[in-house]
């Protein structure tokens, strides 16, 4: 990785150097006693509502204002601990839930939180219009609220109790009915003037600048929240976040702001550690993803040419550093109740790769080249910017010219995901614990124009539609299991997208900072456990 490495850090210097100029006063631990964490933020999610846009950019900051039915937990039942929810229970035909919720709850504007909330939310939010809700409540029928803290969910069709419980910290953010009832929910200012249940109010943003959140006095659990305010400032330039807390102007740096290349000099500086923990549920997936409206990518044979083309061992000793594993499919290799090894592989064959673009009938012309396509990296980490840059190189070995087209975050996903301006993005999903609510959205056909994180390719395959399908209303778990495994097969023989790799992200934080790491999705949940050594 010399090349990308050397390159970057010689680049960003400066950027880093220009970003620490700002004064940070208003972000150093208070003199006054106040308990504050100034962490690293380097994007700025234009819908900061979780329960539209379920997406761990917006959980970041979102998480500690607006909170779930159930979190993610190292020791609690199935892998979860309550929050809105106090217990939950499925039928065994699989079509109701049975939510109690939790006594004494208010919403940050002082109404009381109830059943109604969650049923308003679940019919009107995360069915309608949330990115993954759309598949886990497919057949979410009614919302019963016999009492203030009882919610029945009533499905349809069987819907796995399994889905449900893996899914409660992804896709079940509450939000207040009285404040989006009869309103146009997706541009409601309620979705950027976030009003939650949470240790933390949203008391402040400046855009470009930084994000403020201040405690909730009134928050449900007495002990909580540990900090008095969380300030996010705003640092696109990761270099820069590296070089902030080496000068103690934050305390914490998540999904590897810090870039991995800088981590082993980084560890050895006195007062700062590196924590690898707390991104177990969390686990990213390194994806190319095609525009199958375009003709050439519309054959079999180029997109198999463009998998041979990659080199997977050089992506993850290079780009990764080792801290990532080559993938086999779309389902990583941490999640053994699902992976199945048993799929078609696509070793690094640079002659084989174009052998098949030749059968395709792609030859190159006098100038080598054999087609032009356009090449959209996902901004939002080095890894996927630097992954872009190998395969344009990776896609010139085989003839194929790459335009490298760099956008932020909102011109980014507006171009992916509503325009369908692209031939090949570059794409980090997230694998949520189950593919049905993360890995089935980037293949499955039908969702419409506009949704974040999901096909919008024009891929469509109506065997794999009805094994998702299938797998969606599939009680028994053995059943639902190898339906799973099959749908991997298929994936990786016909490729609607490409798997390349996957990993976990490393936090980096002063060692001031007490409880990182407290869970499985610690960096997205409500730190309501997080302190600060006096």
């Amino acid at each position: 990785m010399s090349h990308f490495a050397l390159s970057r850090r010689h680049l960003l210097k400066g950027t880093a150097l220009a970003a620490l100029s700002v004064p940070f006063s208003t972000f150093a631990m208070a003199e006054d006693g106040t308990r504050r964490l100034t962490v690293a933020a380097d994007s700025e999610p234009k819908n900061l509502n979780p329960a539209i846009v379920a997406s761990n950019g917006v959980f970041y900051i979102a998480s500690k204002v607006i909170e779930p039915l159930a979190e993610a937990s190292f020791t609690g039942a199935d892998g979860l601990e309550p929050r809105l929810a106090t217990a939950w229970e499925g039928s065994a035909d699989g079509l109701s839930v049975t939510f109690k919720l939790r006594d004494g709850v208010t919403w940050h504007d002082g109404k009381p939180f109830s059943s109604a909330d969650v049923a308003f939310s679940a019919l009107e939010i995360w069915k309608k219009l949330q990115n993954l809700g759309r598949s886990v409540f497919a057949n979410l029928e009614t919302v019963d609220t016999p009492d203030a803290l009882t919610a029945i969910f009533r499905f349809a069709k069987p819907t796995p109790f399994q889905l449900i419980r893996n899914a409660l910290p992804v896709v079940t953010s509450v939000v207040p009915k009285h404040l989006y009832e009869g309103t146009d929910i997706a541009t409601n200012p309620a979705n950027v003037k976030l009003v939650g249940t949470g240790p933390f109010r949203l008391a402040e943003y400046k855009p470009g600048e930084y994000y403020r959140l201040t405690r909730n006095d009134a928050y449900w659990d007495k002990t909580a929240p540990k900090l008095d305010e969380i300030i996010y400032r705003v640092l696109p330039d990761r270099a820069a976040a590296g070089a902030a807390l080496e000068a103690e102007e934050i305390q914490l740096a998540a999904f590897s702001a810090v870039p991995l290349s800088d981590l082993a000099r980084i560890s050895k500086v006195p007062g700062i550690k590196v924590i690898s923990k707390g991104y177990e549920a969390l686990t990213y997936q390194l994806v190319v993803e095609i525009n199958h409206l375009r003709k050439e990518l519309a054959d079999l044979k180029v997109r198999q040419a463009i998998a041979h083309a990659i080199d997977r061992k050089f992506v993850v000793d290079t780009i990764f550093l080792g801290y990532a594993t080559a993938s086999t499919g779309p389902v990583p290799k941490n999640a053994p109740q699902f992976y199945t090894a048993d799929v078609e592989a696509y070793d690094f064959d640079v002659a084989k790769a174009n052998a098949l673009l030749d059968e395709a009938g792609y030859p190159r012309g006098t100038d080598g080249k054999r087609f032009a396509l356009k090449l959209l990296p996902a901004p939002y980490f080095n890894e996927t910017r630097q992954f872009g840059a190998y395969l344009r190189q990776a896609l010139a070995a085989i003839g194929i010219e790459a335009e490298l087209v760099n956008n932020d975050s909102a011109a980014h996903q507006k171009a992916v995901y509503t325009e369908h301006a692209f031939d090949l993005a570059i794409a980090p999903p997230v694998f949520r614990g189950d593919p049905a609510i993360s890995t089935t959205i980037l293949v499955q056909s039908g969702t419409p124009a506009g949704v974040p994180f999901s096909n919008q390719g024009g891929y469509a395959n109506a065997a794999l539609d009805e094994i998702i399908k299938k797998a969606s209303e599939t009680v028994d778990e053995e059943a639902r299991t190898e339906l799973y495994k099959t749908f991997q097969q298929k994936v990786a023989e016909d490729l609607p997208l490409i798997n390349v790799a996957e990993w976990g992200f490393i936090t980096v934080a002063r060692d001031t900072v007490e409880n990182v790491a407290s869970n499985p999705r610690w960096a997205v949940s409500n730190w309501a456990d997080t302190a600060l050594k006096s």
